[in-house]
């Protein structure tokens, strides 16, 4: 029964290292994506900032 357990688990990790070698480049993938979309929404909300503030003084200018 020892041997079995350890035949099992020795099988689930080298299972789980190839699994982890195959999902690398996808996990780049989505890592990239998710930080190209959260660099974009945040140069949206900086520029929306920016904007305002430069109405307000053109505002108070008047």
């Amino acid at each position: 029964m020892p041997n079995g357990f350890l035949e099992f688990s020795v099988a689930v990790i080298a299972r789980s290292a190839a699994l982890t070698d195959q999902v690398r480049p996808l996990i780049g993938l989505v890592a990239a994506v998710l930080a190209a979309v959260l660099a974009g929404s945040a140069s949206w909300h900086v520029t929306d900032r920016v904007v305002a503030w430069r109405q307000r003084a053109d505002q108070d200018e008047l």
